[in-house]
C-alpha cells in the first residue's frame, strides 16, 4: 500500500505546475461592455489538479506603457475542496491593448527540492487597437509574442520569443499545456504536458489544436535562491503566457 501510495505521489508531481491567467473575454468589442474578469489559479491545466494558492506578490495590468497594480482589488474565492483561487474585474475605459499579469508568491515544491515562481500575463485587445501586443513589460522572465496572442483560430502556429532579464534565452525549454475544461483525455501521461525547445535565440513555434486556453511556461533557473529551514533552494523561473484559441461558428 505504501509503494502504491509513492507511485501515485510521484505520478501527480510529474504533471507540470502552472501559473494561470484567464480572462473571460479575450478580445473585447463594443457590445461585450467594457468589464474583464479575471481568475488566477495555480494548477495542472491538463488534469485540472488545482493547488492552494496565497495571495500573489504582485498583480497588475500593463497598458500603455506604464504598469497599473490590481492589489488592492484582488479577491480570494474557493474552489474544488476549499482551495484558494483569486479574482479581480477591471474596468476598460479606453481602446488599448491590456497585458494582464501576475508575479505569485514563490512555491516550494518537495518533490523537486526547489521553489517555483511562474511570472504570468495574458493579453486583451480592447476595441480594435491591436497595438503593442509584443511589447515587453518588464518581467525578470517573459515571453514575447511575435504572433499576435488573441484572435487565433484553433489550429493556428504561435511564434514568441523567450526573455530573462531582458535577453533571449538560448535553448530555452517550453512547457505547454491546454486548460482542459472539455474533459479531454490523454492516451498517457506523457501527452499531458508538451515540450519543445526554443532556438539560439529564444525563439519557438507550436501548433494549437484545440480551441480553448493554452498555457506556455519556459522554465529558467533564476540567479536567486530561496532560504527555508536553515537551507537554501534554487528557484525556477517561469516566463509563462496564456492565450485562447477559437473556431470559427
Amino acid at each position: 500500500m505504501k509503494v502504491l501510495l509513492l507511485v501515485l505521489f510521484f505520478i501527480s508531481s510529474a504533471f507540470a505546475h502552472f501559473q494561470t491567467i484567464i480572462v473571460d473575454k479575450s478580445v473585447l468589442e463594443q457590445e461585450d461592455g467594457n468589464e474583464i474578469n479575471i481568475v488566477y489559479e495555480f494548477t495542472h491545466p491538463f488534469e485540472q489538479e488545482l493547488m492552494n494558492m496565497v495571495k500573489p506578490q504582485e498583480a497588475g495590468v500593463f497598458v500603455d506603457g506604464k504598469k497599473i497594480s490590481l492589489l488592492n482589488i484582488l479577491k480570494s474565492s474557493s474552489k474544488k475542496d476549499k482551495l484558494t483561487v483569486w479574482n479581480a474585474k477591471y474596468t476598460v475605459k479606453e481602446p488599448g491593448v491590456y497585458q494582464f499579469y501576475v508575479d505569485p508568491a514563490p512555491y516550494f515544491e518537495p518533490a523537486e527540492d526547489k521553489f517555483i515562481r511562474h511570472q504570468t500575463k495574458t493579453i486583451v485587445d480592447a476595441f480594435g487597437s491591436s497595438e503593442g501586443w509584443d511589447e515587453p513589460i518588464g518581467l525578470k522572465a517573459e515571453i514575447i509574442p511575435l504572433s499576435r496572442p488573441y484572435s487565433l483560430y484553433t489550429g493556428n502556429i504561435f511564434s514568441a520569443q523567450v526573455l530573462y532579464k531582458g535577453k533571449p534565452v538560448a535553448n530555452a525549454e517550453i512547457e505547454i499545456e491546454f486548460y482542459n475544461i472539455k474533459g479531454l483525455k490523454a492516451p498517457n501521461d506523457m501527452y499531458v504536458t508538451q515540450v519543445i525547445k526554443a532556438d539560439q535565440n529564444g525563439v519557438f513555434h507550436a501548433a494549437l489544436p484545440f480551441e480553448g486556453w493554452w498555457g506556455f511556461a519556459a522554465l529558467i533557473d533564476d540567479d536567486q535562491s530561496i532560504k527555508k529551514d536553515g537551507k537554501e533552494y534554487p528557484v525556477e523561473l517561469g516566463a509563462v503566457l496564456w492565450l485562447k484559441t477559437e473556431s470559427v461558428k
